[in-house]
């Protein structure tokens, strides 16, 4: 058996042709979904980057892993204390663990540890090479790495080949001499002029007016990025930026998918692609970033293509992505560890049949603080921490008919407010009945001052907002967070 995990930073499943986007962003990609299982509603558990990895590659949500933020105490996965082993136990294995003990060679191309210090990653993985740029890698940095391991290993059997591909994350970087295959293309019919404008007139970190984080920063080195997003030319180069990204990437899977099938191991090779979160382009006000626990940032895309087992087909029930992860525990022959919060779906798999979960919980403490249950076709997000932006403490969204997040329903709707809370409380109950300790991550965060990237901000933040004739908005955040 052979693997290949195809990991693409920051990759929304709707700008991919596959889920029905009109650019031809994913050809490579495409291919690979019209041999295998597109599954339209993967979510990450815990977003972003460190905690969405750390969950999946633990089997375990941040709530009982403990890894939910980008920094301080909650940044790092629990210590298993005064049972912890020479080993892992069983119980405790991390993905790449479990692979291993069933005679799988698991294999990493990614800077991701180094990024994020989360060192944790490496747990298993039997080889591993490191592109060496924290996170700015372009492809030209990793497809060659990728390569030379295809080059002297492909033919062996067993092996697991997980490349990590970072282009669709800002800033946008793809090389100037490729071009922009997009230039006649019509962009997204959302945002429109009069939704930039509101947007615009906003505030908070990455929102129309400060899409850079805080302000511009070295913005001249990226020329693919404007410095705002003022009107509908500013974002049509932007969201260019992001859509150039993916095909310069997907390029570069095809380069991948080319060696392998010149090595003769094309055909019988199962491939996945996933993504640690998604990327909102104008939704809640967010313009290239993953700062939210919303149905953008959490929705990943997952395809599968398992020769001999799945059938093409779509897949629409609800997934964790942990779940992926212990359902390949299974259809390689092993058992799902006693500790894992992932439930593996492998029988439905292998029988080409939906088996989902009723209902998900979805986390993000990096950039705020957020919880959101999601459940048929609704999305309720509550807020304990804002992020400096504008959002209030509950939002109701009906995500089949309002993707991008327009209407709040919380006032129209009592009844799935109430629904959506109910779920949020017994999950909280049922996580922390089964959690090592009786400590939720997410007061960890609030107690160390909230999430990192909004620590030590408010203050510059809205020095910055009276700076641009936004003091009213700086009022208002500072009212908020004295309460």
């Amino acid at each position: 058996m052979r693997i290949l995990y195809l990991d693409l930073d920051t990759l929304r499943p709707d700008h991919l042709g596959c889920y029905g986007y009109h650019r031809r962003t994913s050809p490579n990609l495409d291919w690979i979904a019209s041999q295998g299982v597109r599954f339209e509603n993967c979510y990450a558990s815990d977003v972003p980057c460190l905690p969405s990895r750390s969950a999946l590659y633990s089997g375990r949500l941040g709530i009982h892993n403990g890894a939910v933020n980008h920094g301080g105490l909650a940044a790092d996965l629990r210590l298993e204390g005064r049972d912890r082993g020479f080993r892992n136990s069983p119980n405790r294995l991390p993905w790449m663990g479990c692979l291993n003990r069933e005679g799988i060679y698991p294999v990493s191309i990614s800077s991701f540890a180094e990024r994020h210090s989360a060192w944790h990653f490496s747990a298993g993985f039997r080889e591993q090479y490191n592109p060496g740029r924290g996170g700015m890698d372009v492809a030209d940095d990793v497809t060659p790495l990728a390569l030379d391991w295809i080059a002297r290993n492909a033919e062996r059997d067993n092996w697991f080949l997980q490349v990590n591909y970072w282009d669709p994350h800002t800033p946008y970087r793809a090389p100037l001499e490729y071009g922009n295959p997009f230039a006649d293309d019509p962009p997204p019919d959302w945002p429109d002029e009069a939704a930039i404008e509101r947007h615009y007139a906003g505030y908070g970190p990455h929102s129309a007016r400060e899409p850079w984080g805080y302000g511009g920063d070295n913005v001249s080195a990226y020329p693919r990025m404007p410095e705002e997003i003022r009107t509908h030319a500013d974002f049509v180069r932007w969201i260019d930026g992001y859509d150039v990204g993916i095909r310069y990437m997907d390029d570069h899977i095809g380069r991948l998918l080319g060696a392998l099938e010149a090595q003769g191991v094309l055909d019988d090779l199962v491939i996945f692609v996933s993504s640690d979160h998604g990327e909102n382009q104008g939704e809640l006000n967010v313009y290239g970033d993953h700062q939210t626990a919303d149905h953008i940032t959490c929705r990943v895309p997952l395809i599968v293509r398992w020769p001999g087992i799945a059938q093409p087909r779509v897949d629409r029930a609800l997934h964790y992505a942990v779940d992926w992860a212990a359902t390949t525990v299974e259809l390689v022959g092993g058992q799902v560890p006693g500790r894992w919060d992932g439930q593996s779906f492998a029988q439905a798999f292998r029988a080409n049949r939906e088996q989902g979960r009723d209902s998900l919980v979805v986390s993000q403490c990096a950039w705020s603080c957020q919880r959101a249950a999601r459940w048929d076709d609704y999305l309720l997000i509550r807020t304990y921490h804002d992020g400096l932006k504008d959002l209030p403490e509950t939002m109701l969204f009906d995500v089949a008919a309002d993707p991008h997040e327009t209407r709040d329903l919380v006032e129209a709707r009592p009844d799935l407010v109430a629904q959506g809370r109910n779920i949020l409380e017994n999950w909280h109950t049922d996580m922390m009945r089964t959690a090592d300790d009786n400590i939720d991550p997410l007061w960890t965060v609030m107690r160390e001052g909230g999430p990192l990237h909004t620590r030590g901000q408010l203050a510059p933040y809205c020095e910055r907002l009276r700076r641009t004739g936004r003091a009213h908005h700086a009022e208002a955040l500072e009212s908020r967070h004295r309460a």
